[in-house]
Order: C-alpha cells, then sequence, then structure tokens
C-alpha cells in the first residue's frame, strides 16, 4: 500500500475509535474508559453511587407504567452511547437491549432504569474484553433461552456468549 499511497506509520494502535488498547507483554485489553466517563459526566452522575448489578432484580419493565417524558430525546442520547459501549462491555448488553425497546415512547422509569446502568458503569469503569497472547483458537458458544417471559410479546428471551479461547468476543 505505501508504493500507492503515501501512508505514515503511527505504531501500535493505542485508542481507536473510543477504545482504549492497552498492551502488555502477555495480554492485550479493550476497554472504553474514557466513553464511559464522558457518558457519566453528561448526565450528572460522577458523583452517584455506584451499583453492583447492570439492573435491580426482578425489575419489569413495560410500556403501560410511569409517566411519558416530555423530552425523549435525553433518554434516547443515553441509550445510543450505551450501545455503541457494549463493543467491549457484553455484561450490559441484555440491559441495553432491553431498554431499547423503548426509545419510541420512554417513560421515566425507563430513564430511571437507564441511570442505573450508569451507575453500575461508574463502579465497573476499568471492565473490557482481555486477550491473552497465548490464547487457543477454539470458538466456543453458550446460549440460554426462556420461553415466553417476554411480559410486552409473549415471545422467549435468548442470550448467548461466544469464546475464543477463554476471551469472550460476543
Amino acid at each position: 500500500m505505501h508504493q500507492a499511497f503515501t501512508i505514515k506509520d503511527l505504531g501500535l494502535a493505542g485508542y481507536f475509535l473510543g477504545i482504549e488498547i492497552a498492551r502488555s507483554k502477555t495480554e492485550t485489553l479493550l476497554n472504553q474508559r474514557k466513553h464511559v466517563l464522558d457518558i457519566l459526566s453528561d448526565a450528572g452522575l460522577t458523583g452517584a453511587k455506584p451499583a453492583k448489578f447492570p439492573l435491580p432484580n426482578e425489575l419489569k419493565l413495560s410500556t403501560e407504567q410511569g409517566n411519558v417524558l416530555t423530552n425523549p430525546e435525553s433518554y434516547r442520547r443515553v441509550i445510543d452511547r450505551l450501545l455503541y459501549l457494549t463493543l467491549t462491555r457484553p455484561d450490559i448488553s441484555y440491559a441495553v437491549q432491553h431498554l431499547s425497546q423503548f426509545l419510541q415512547q420512554p417513560t421515566d422509569s425507563h430513564y430511571q432504569s437507564a441511570m442505573y446502568v450508569l451507575r453500575y458503569l461508574k463502579g465497573t469503569l476499568n471492565k473490557g474484553l482481555l486477550y491473552p497472547k497465548d490464547n487457543i483458537f477454539q470458538l466456543t458458544t453458550y446460549s440460554d433461552a426462556d420461553s415466553g417471559t417476554c411480559k410486552m410479546s409473549s415471545r422467549s428471551l435468548i442470550g448467548y456468549c461466544v469464546f475464543l479461547g477463554n476471551s469472550l468476543i460476543s
């Protein structure tokens, strides 16, 4: 490519599209710590108490509960930013997917649940995807389904995770 284009070698990437790439001799870590801090700052939650889980246990959100937000764009912006964060934080994937179902007409209870996810992120800033250099190249997939438990559609809820060796990739 250097023969066809003028290229400058900047060395190994350390930060790309909001993803921090930290390398050591034995592993590589991908995280979005700065992105999380930006979200927390915009939401005014930098001093909030961290939560232990992405969503409260037994939380049942629906379109009928709560008061409709007068400014739904704030909710949509938070969910949009959380969706990008799931690239390196699969631990919040279910919570963000569940909250994204209410983008059309979000309520105050949906917004409070999104703030709960942000409080969880505050306590887990340094989490990300870890890839050891001596990883084996074997794909393993786990899945789980819960028949007909979605309260809004009576459809099944399905979750999965894919590992490359011992490293989570999806």
